[in-house]
């Protein structure tokens, strides 16, 4: 028998406010509150707490002497709760055989974990039918059809995978019949409502162009040194978007939408309203090529404009190894900014959302870029992990190149980081967030973000090559939050692309969060020492607004769209 949840759940049945949103009026409206909800200056502590849970699967990618560059990818995670108990389960991504690329042992499995309460999970792969096929490299987490159950999608090489949730904790391929491809090596995809007609849309993020039969050697001969190579090596690829046509059909629009136009060597994807219009945007972190801005024109298309916006490159003007992406608000002034990893000696850059349509690098200026110089990036997020009212910025660190220390003084494993946000600025914490964190180097790939118990605290789980993942459970300190759970009736059903505002911030609902991986746990806020939030303010793809009065804090808020 399942544990219960230990959150206090208030149901919003009450339409409070509704109004047609036009522009960004209600966002720039007279202020709300503080900035910053007040708390006592200590860091959230954190243990691994995956052995004892039971989550034990090993991420297998394989690896071989010649150092075929797929070795290095694999590792992406999702977070949600796919029976729709009240607790959310965990999705493991995972590796084949070579040279078949097929999953020939248990070993190279994907893994659904179904947590059972109490930090205690279940593997539950074969009941639900989602082991896998082929060499898995990320996931992508969404009710793509409405019916209330989450979805799921797995991108691998040459071999992408839909599974439709059929609600009796069972899982169907349905990637024929919903006319998804794999002729390409895909590493990730995202799912979001691009034409606003309630239903969500599949992003898939292309790598290069790979064949085992050709490839190259790269590293020292003169030591018998094989490394692998530099993406330059390769050519790359165009991203693919699909058309969700409501029938369980999906149609390839990346020609006439104009994504296919744009070559790149992608590896995460994250989505927002930058420009406040009212239709979500995409961006595109591409491997040592310039970045992908697509603003949404609104009329089925897109425009591709990272280099005027300023976040095709840092300010340095050299194009970086970027890996994972987040895209939020992380200075609380209302507007989506954009965080990236990248390897050592590259920083992680950070883009400062100026408004009319520009970032500003302030890698440097927001202290991330001293911190984050000499690690390696893979996925990242913005989460408000000590619940103050700023969004801290977790990454998942390791080095591409398990030889990286032959060559430069660099490590390959290498510690998770915590940079907490202090009004804006970011300080490197990950020394203070207890000894087992800072202490626990690996090959980290993928992370998901999702509070596994229900305390009102965001933990985190991780992947590593060779590895059994690490779940970080987030001890505290004691501060209030709130949680919104959103339902779409005229927009998509999980309320992909609604905007959230508490005060000062700003958050919004998105699965596509980090490095190859998925995060579907509402939209979370920290409120400090507030046990009353005054308002809270919704804004829906569709236009529809609503305002909540007087919410107590500590609570899930399950919110229904409102008709106009």
């Amino acid at each position: 028998m399942r544990c219960c949840s230990q959150l206090a759940v208030a149901v919003v049945a009450t339409v409070l406010l509704t109004s047609t949103w036009r522009g960004h009026e209600l966002l720039r409206a007279a202020a709300l509150g503080p900035n910053v909800f007040a708390t006592a200056d200590t860091s959230p502590q954190f243990r691994n707490a995956a052995k004892a849970a039971g989550l034990t699967a090993r991420l297998e990618n394989d690896a071989t002497a010649d150092k075929h560059l797929i070795e290095t990818m694999t590792g992406g995670v999702a977070a949600f709760d796919y029976d729709n108990d009240g607790l959310v389960d965990v999705y493991f991504v995972n590796g084949a055989e070579q040279p078949s690329l097929e999953k020939t042992s248990p070993a190279f499995w994907n893994r659904l974990y179904r947590n059972r309460g109490n930090l205690e999970f279940e593997d539950v792969t074969e009941q639900a039918g989602v082991a896998g096929a082929g060499y898995g490299i990320g996931v992508a987490v969404a009710d793509y059809d409405n019916d209330g159950h989450t979805d799921l999608f797995v991108a691998g090489v040459k071999r992408n995978v839909l599974y439709r949730n059929e609600g009796d904790g069972t899982f169907k391929d349905v990637t024929a019949k919903a006319g998804i491809t794999s002729s390409v090596w895909s590493v990730a995809a995202g799912w979001f409502d691009y034409d606003n007609d309630g239903l969500l849309d599949l992003f898939v993020v292309n790598y290069v162009q790979w064949d085992p039969q050709t490839e190259r050697f790269c590293g020292d001969r003169a030591r018998n040194l094989r490394v692998y190579c530099h993406p330059k090596f390769y050519e790359g690829l165009p991203n693919t978007l699909y058309r969700n046509l409501g029938n369980g059909r999906f149609e390839d629009v990346s020609d006439r939408t104009g994504i296919l136009s744009h070559v790149g060597k992608g590896m995460s994807v994250a989505f927002a309203d930058y420009d406040e219009d009212g239709r979500t945007d995409v961006f595109v972190t591409n491997d040592g090529v310039p970045n992908f801005l697509f603003r949404n024109r609104g009329d089925s298309t897109f425009e591709e404009v990272a280099l005027l916006a300023g976040v095709a490159l840092p300010a340095h003007g050299r194009a970086v190894s970027s890996m994972g992406v987040d895209f939020r608000d992380y200075d609380n002034d209302g507007r989506p900014d954009i965080a990236v990893t990248a390897l050592a000696g590259e920083t992680f850059p950070l883009f400062r959302n100026e408004g009319a349509g520009t970032f500003q690098d302030v890698t440097y200026p927001s202290r991330v870029g001293a911190a984050s110089v000499g690690r390696s990036g893979w996925a990242n997020a913005f989460v408000d992990l000590d619940n103050d009212g700023w969004k801290d910025l977790f990454t998942a660190n390791s080095h591409v190149n398990d030889l990286v220390d032959q060559f430069e003084a660099s490590a390959y494993r290498q510690a998770n980081s915590i940079f907490r946000n202090a009004s804006g600025t970011f300080d490197d914490s990950s020394t203070r967030v207890g000894e087992s964190f800072a202490a626990t180097a690996a090959a980290h790939r993928g992370a998901a973000f999702a509070d596994f118990n229900n305390d009102g605290r965001i933990d985190v789980v991780t992947t590593a090559l060779g590895d059994a993942p690490e779940l970080w459970e987030n001890l505290g300190p004691a501060a209030h939050w709130l949680r919104l759970e959103l339902e779409g009736t005229t927009s998509n059903r999980d309320g992909l692309g609604v905007r959230v505002q508490i005060g000062k911030q700003t958050n919004s609902m998105t699965t596509a969060v980090g490095y190859a991986s998925s995060s579907k746990d509402g939209v979370h806020f920290g409120v400090g020492d507030r046990t009353t939030v005054d308002e809270v303010r919704i804004r829906w793809p569709s236009g529809v607004s609503q305002v909540l009065r007087n919410v107590k804090a500590d609570a899930v808020v399950r919110v229904r769209e409102a008709t106009r």
